[in-house]
């Protein structure tokens, strides 16, 4: 096969050929059980597509950072590095075990804390926080194949809970 032929295959997988909304939902899991429920109803769910819609980036600052934290989060990477590393030497070193371990956590830790510490003053100040981040999406849109967009539009009528202002005309 060759690597158009494989190309084309992974789009077709994520595509339809003449997509239709069967309905929006404001919470992914509202979607999921609009297309759960048609599969249970022996709807061709292979001819459907949930699509996050409207991105955005939410980031939760999770705490100050400090010249200390930065230190001890550097020490306790580099104890790990060094503990990894020191195992594999010391499954195939000739020399004592113990011996190669705790040189390379004590090696790893003081490269952690040193590491860690240059790319903090690199930074200079400006971001003295941590935070995690993530894509989520504000809507989600169920897509059909047109020529099954009636069939699960008449099949989510009968879905309890389900309003017709989550589907689009």
């Amino acid at each position: 096969m060759s690597s158009q032929q494989s190309l084309r295959n992974l789009k077709s997988g994520l595509t339809l050929e003449f997509p239709q909304s069967l309905g929006v939902y404001d919470r992914y899991e509202q979607a999921q059980k609009s297309v759960d429920f048609l599969s249970d109803h022996e709807f061709p769910v292979e001819n459907c597509m949930i699509v996050g819609t409207e991105l955005k980036q939410v980031e939760r600052v999770t705490g100050r950072l400090t010249t200390g934290r930065v230190a001890v989060g550097g020490l306790l990477s580099g104890i790990w590095m060094g503990l990894f590393i020191g195992l594999i030497f010391s499954f195939f070193g000739t020399g004592g075990a113990l011996a190669v371990i705790l040189s390379t956590v004590a090696f790893g830790a003081l490269f952690g804390v040193i590491w860690a510490l240059v790319g903090y003053a690199a930074t200079r100040g400006r971001r003295d926080f941590s935070s995690v981040s993530r894509i989520v999406a504000t809507r989600y849109e169920v897509l059909v194949e047109h020529k099954h967009l009636a069939q699960g539009r008449e099949l989510l009528g009968q879905l309890p809970g389900h309003t017709t202002s989550q589907q689009t005309f």
